[in-house]
């Protein structure tokens, strides 16, 4: 039997390894984790991520032929392939601090397998690293080797939070990337055969090592471009009287174009975006690109512009102060159908008007209180970084914020409501009732555009939607950026 180990249990390692385990019975799969809490509930009916699907295939598995362990040495030793899924955060002090990947935690994981391995292994990349990365591992691994064979390869995931399950069962591709040996090709066989056997062989794509790990930046990359790219062209729209659902749908008619990832929003988040593009930016510069480095910036750039745009609307459309107001969010996670609050645009939106003294009444379907307040205490980049080097005792403005249970509840008495995650129970809510229930003149920043403006306006609501038409109200009291 063939015996696979991932280390690292989270929102990649977890789903992933669940779903071989699923397709592959005669597959051996332990995920890994030093982290207890996290290992003990993948091992309940609780698991520590909330993904559609998810629930379903660990509980078909567990205990079969899919384990979860904090005995990371042991079931290491014992695997024929090592799939590695660690942070890779952005670094926050020494060279290439704010750009440059940390690879900390890679390091220490290459330099654990080469000492308890006594066998040969595959050793996959699974995390998101920089160009090059697998290199580095080599080396580590090579001058521990004690006679053993380490073949790497980089296997980059592709996958949508809110769809992973439904990405990792069906994928555009799979990306497998290897030395150009007979070593190398040997290790892409063999991983080539766990894929195969769900995945068409014509989306298995083989390369060598630096494209793969190349691909993977490139394509949250591009993706990013996109969002950037439309949300650049919401303000554009506001300021004309355009509306960006008619350009974005316009344009994404065009087959050159197509229709995907052409909706305006507040902005992009997840794990990998900004991360990716950062990285992206360090690697230009460090190989004297700096044209191209100013490029991918500029992504980055407008993404923050989109926040701080929609946090100077909301504020002027309010009689420029939204001081002891107070203002519902509805929406924290970064999209909807996850739980995922990793660079979320609400936190900076909701930093933003923490900074003008509103009053915030949040309130997610799948977002803890505890989550949100240490999202709203931490700095740039230490969410990606081990709990125990996180603030352990949040420090946020808790006379300032309430987190509720119930989307009614946070619109009780505000003055505003900002919709920051485009939850499908938000579009549904009783506006009539919420809009009864606010101080007036009540306001809405539809930051995902989900609501019917034209009803909510015949309601009574001054509604700002992005990148359309902009209420008589909000013409007068444009936002200063």
């Amino acid at each position: 039997m063939v015996k696979i180990c991932c280390i690292g249990a989270g929102y990649v390692g977890g789903p992933t390894m669940a779903v071989i385990a699923l397709k592959c019975p005669k597959v051996e799969v332990v995920v890994v984790d030093i982290a207890a809490p996290r290992i003990n509930a993948w091992n309940s009916d609780h698991l520590p991520i909330y993904e559609p699907g998810l629930d379903e295939v660990v509980k078909e598995c567990r205990g079969k032929n899919l384990f979860f362990s904090t005995d990371v040495e042991k079931h290491v030793s014992e695997a024929d392939i090592v799939f590695v899924s660690v942070n890779t955060p952005t670094k926050t002090q020494g060279l290439g601090a704010g750009k440059a990947a940390d690879l900390t935690y890679w390091e220490s994981a290459a330099r654990m397998i080469a000492d308890v391995s006594k066998s040969d292994k595959i050793v996959v990349e699974k995390s998101t690293v920089p160009v090059k990365t697998a290199e580095a591992i080599e080396r580590i691994l090579t001058h521990n080797n004690k006679g053993i064979n380490f073949t790497i390869l980089s296997n980059p995931e592709f996958l949508a939070e809110g769809t992973a399950i439904k990405d990792l069962f069906n994928p555009d591709r799979v990306l497998i990337g290897g030395r150009e040996t007979p070593e190398g090709q040997k290790a892409i066989e063999a991983l080539k055969n766990v894929y195969s056997h769900w995945v068409p062989v014509d989306r298995i794509l083989c390369t060598n090592l630096w494209s793969a790990e190349l691909s993977k930046l490139a394509a949250n990359a591009f993706l990013a471009q996109r969002i950037s790219s439309v949300n650049a062209m919401s303000a554009l729209c506001e300021a004309t009287g355009a509306d960006v659902s008619q350009v974005s749908h316009s344009i994404g008619t065009d087959s050159r174009i197509g229709p995907k990832f052409l909706s305006s929003s507040v902005g992009f988040g997840g794990s990998c975006f900004q991360k990716d593009i950062l990285n992206l930016v360090y690697i230009c510069e460090c190989n004297g690109l700096p044209e191209v480095a100013n490029y991918w910036k500029q992504v980055i750039k407008v993404n923050d512009y989109q926040k701080s745009r929609f946090v100077n609307r909301v504020v002027s459309s309010m009689f420029n102060t939204v001081s002891t107001k107070k203002i519902a969010i509805l929406g924290f996670a970064f999209k909807k159908d996850t739980g995922d609050t990793r660079e979320t645009p609400a936190i900076d939106v909701c930093k933003g008007l923490l900074g003008d003294k509103a009053k915030l009444s949040i309130y997610d379907p799948q977002v803890t209180e505890s989550q949100i307040t240490k999202d709203l205490s931490m700095k740039k980049y230490d969410w990606d970084h081990p709990a125990h080097l996180q603030p352990q005792s949040p420090t946020s403005k808790k006379e300032q914020v309430s987190v509720v249970s119930d989307a009614y509840d946070a619109v009780k008495d505000a003055h505003g409501i900002c919709i920051l995650t485009e939850w499908d129970e938000f579009k549904n809510l009783d506006y009539q009732k919420v809009f009864d229930n606010m101080q007036k003149p009540a306001f809405i920043f539809d930051g995902r555009n989900v609501v019917d403006v034209k009803k909510l306006r015949e309601i009574g609501f001054i509604v700002y939607s992005i990148g359309k038409p902009l209420d008589s109200w909000l013409k007068d009291m444009p936002a200063v950026a």
